[in-house]
């Protein structure tokens, strides 16, 4: 069984991926795409989004970095591609599965699903563009309106070389709303010979015992709640493993969330800064009170400093009850 952190575009940026992967538990993870559209991009652009490159494109921790394309021209996607590789790329990731409107608008992610024909191109293209020691896999979603294609989408990838499918359980339509219908799941796992990852709903130990149950699949990507619960690919490797289930405390969070903290400093203006780290925050009131108490403090605090006090500050000693112990 393998766990993956899903790419989710302006959310898992490396300093999440960087974090995220320290948790534990996460067997490799993705870029946010990167979009091609006309031409060859330069390779300042491939670095932006995936810095892992200079360091063999792999987290702080070890944990491998695949790197994802999205577009629609399948020979301008070869190109880029095969120049990501050069750059050090270990693996090529195909986005069909973004459901953003202003993507799919510009015939990118989740609205190719209404073309299996092209997927099939798209794939065909890029795997004769990439060294065959280089993995080539695949995102997508069950449809863009409806799943009734899912089947032909999927055999579309498969036939034309992708190594991996990742399948997120929903609709273009759909969004995030739940269900994932994990049961679709299963259904492209039958007609596919490549190996199939669960993608959609997987919030918590429970979620993933009865995503495996009904997809039949072994292997899961985690997306949202990953973020929202670091430590679940690490709980989920070990009840897999059978060993013993230990939940992450807040204390022992609370210096990945720290490390996040100084790490998005250095790297976002001041006057954004703030508004990465209550993002996260506000996804991380799902899994600890704790968080909801230090997201309320610091909502309207927009200054730098003030927030490097307040993070700064042991839990036990925290005035007016803002991170108890």
């Amino acid at each position: 069984m393998q766990i993956a952190l899903a790419p989710m575009e302006g959310l898992v940026d490396e300093i999440l991926r960087d974090v995220l992967t320290r948790a534990g538990g996460v067997d490799w993870c993705v870029t946010e795409f990167i979009r091609v559209s006309d031409r060859l991009l330069p390779a300042a652009h491939y670095r932006k989004l995936a810095p892992e490159l200079a360091s063999a494109s792999q987290t702080r921790s070890g944990t491998p970095v695949r790197l994802q394309l999205l577009g629609s021209d399948p020979v301008c996607l070869a190109e880029n591609a095969a120049y990501a590789c050069e750059l050090g790329a270990p693996v090529i990731d195909l986005n069909f599965g973004c459901p953003a409107k202003t993507v799919n608008k510009s015939r990118g992610g989740a609205v190719l699903l209404k073309e299996p024909e092209l997927l099939h191109a798209i794939l065909c293209e890029v795997r004769r563009a990439v060294p065959r020691s280089i993995p080539v896999t695949a995102k997508m979603r069950l449809g863009f309106d409806s799943p009734d294609g899912a089947l032909d989408c999927a055999r579309a990838l498969a036939d034309g070389g992708a190594g991996q499918l990742v399948v997120h359980a929903r609709t273009k339509v759909d969004g995030y709303k739940p269900p994932a219908h994990w049961e679709w799941v299963a259904r492209v796992q039958e007609v596919v010979a490549v190996p199939v990852y669960a993608n959609g709903e997987v919030w918590s130990l429970e979620d993933w015992r009865r995503c495996r149950e009904i997809s039949g699949v072994d292997d899961v990507m985690l997306g949202r709640g990953l973020v929202a619960r670091p430590d679940l690919a690490r709980q989920i490797a070990a009840a897999r493993a059978g060993q013993p289930v230990v939940a992450m405390t807040w204390e022992e969070f609370l210096p990945l969330l720290r490390d996040f903290w100084q790490q998005a400093r250095g790297k976002i203006a001041p006057r954004y800064a703030p508004g990465r780290l209550k993002q996260w925050l506000a996804m991380l009131t799902r899994s600890y009170p704790q968080a909801t108490q230090l997201f309320n403090a610091m909502r309207r605090e927009n200054d730098c400093e003030q927030i490097d006090a307040m993070l700064r500050t042991e839990p036990a000693r925290q005035v007016d009850g803002v991170v108890p112990a």
